[in-house]
């Protein structure tokens, strides 16, 4: 699913990373064509084409958006959603956007591959879920030899769930089965239709699994696993030839995260718009369980791209001879901290 100027387009986006991009690009094209026209006085240096694939975590670009950020830090922008994150770094490694709000799990597989991609700045540096069981189920060793939702397996939501077994003393290959549902959504029909009796799942969701006779049995953010679930991904040749630009939208979305954490009400009815909800109680808690977890300087941290790359060093030799530093750009955020200006956000 696309989202380009208020407009939606269905596709099927979601495609293996390292296929041929020739058949697909054209989608990202034809939904760039539709988006914002540009202002002839803007310069090709002040514009910027984004993709972005997730829910809450990825609000600070709702924000963007609704409060004119983009303007503000003379940006003209063509901001487009796409369904899934490897298709959103297809679009980028296409030159089709000039960087993505995602998930940062392709960025390790990209990066191995000898693409050379990298992230800015963190915006949700942990796992955001809840894990989530039936209510006859009073902890997470009692999981033993049951069945488990995930999106997809290689998503963050099997890392995430294979971490918390892992910590719990139960191990995700043996122990449990881990079923792909194909989306939260899904995972909560999963669990009502009894194909599974545990899952991994952010808000508005654990609410709906609620409904239906599960539980919150670890609260996964409150455990700071360190882990970018969401980022700021873009390639060094494009940040190269325009830093300019780059800082100014690193400043944009620290401000979005700000206005998140500090403007409730407001932050609230823009959830209410993207998430399609009016219900008081599922914006609330959608709310509150993002708002510790986005970071207030957001630094892209090598632990971060540590545990994944140590998630995968089994499976591909690469990953485990990698060096985490190279997969992060962290002087836009650290020269951003340096002026004083994240300070000056939070002095308000």
């Amino acid at each position: 699913m696309l989202r380009t100027n208020g407009k939606r387009f269905e596709k099927d986006c979601e495609i293996p990373f390292m296929l041929s991009l020739s058949k697909h690009s054209w989608i990202f094209r034809s939904a760039l064509l539709i988006g914002f026209l540009l202002p002839a006085f803007v310069s090709a240096q002040d514009r910027l084409r984004i993709a972005y694939a997730g829910g809450g975590s990825t609000a600070p670009v709702w924000i963007i958006q609704e409060r004119g950020l983009l303007k503000k830090y003379n940006i003209s922008a063509e901001i487009i959603q796409i369904n899934a994150s490897p298709a959103a770094l297809q679009a980028m490694v296409a030159g089709d956007v000039d960087l993505n709000v995602t998930g940062v799990t392709n960025l390790v597989s990209a990066r191995l591959a000898g693409i050379d991609v990298v992230m800015l700045m963190a915006v949700m540096p942990t796992f955001p879920n809840q894990l989530v069981a039936l209510k006859s189920i009073n902890s997470v060793q009692e999981l033993k030899g049951k069945s488990g939702g995930i999106n997809r397996f290689g998503a963050s939501t099997d890392l995430g769930i294979r971490l918390v077994l892992r910590r719990f003393g139960l191990d995700p290959e043996k122990d449990v089965k881990l079923i792909s549902v194909g989306g939260t959504a899904q995972a909560v029909a999963a669990m009502a239709n009894g194909l599974i009796q545990f899952g991994i799942s952010t808000e508005p969701f654990v609410r709906e699994a609620e409904k239906i006779g599960f539980k919150t049995l670890v609260d996964v953010g409150a455990l700071k696993i360190p882990f970018h679930w969401a980022g700021v991904l873009s390639r060094e040749s494009t940040i190269k030839a325009r830093r300019p630009v780059f800082t100014r939208f690193v400043r944009a979305m620290t401000e979005a995260i700000h206005i998140y954490k500090t403007e409730k009400e407001w932050t609230k009815v823009v959830i209410s718009k993207y998430l399609r909800t009016n219900d008081a109680e599922n914006l609330e808690r959608s709310y509150n369980s993002f708002r510790p977890l986005f970071p207030e300087a957001p630094h892209p941290t090598v632990d971060g791209v540590k545990t994944l790359l140590d998630d995968l060093s089994g499976k591909i030799p690469k990953a485990g001879d990698a060096n985490p530093k190279e997969f992060v750009d962290a002087s836009f955020v650290d020269e951003m901290e340096r002026s004083g200006f994240i300070k000056q956000l939070y002095a308000k």
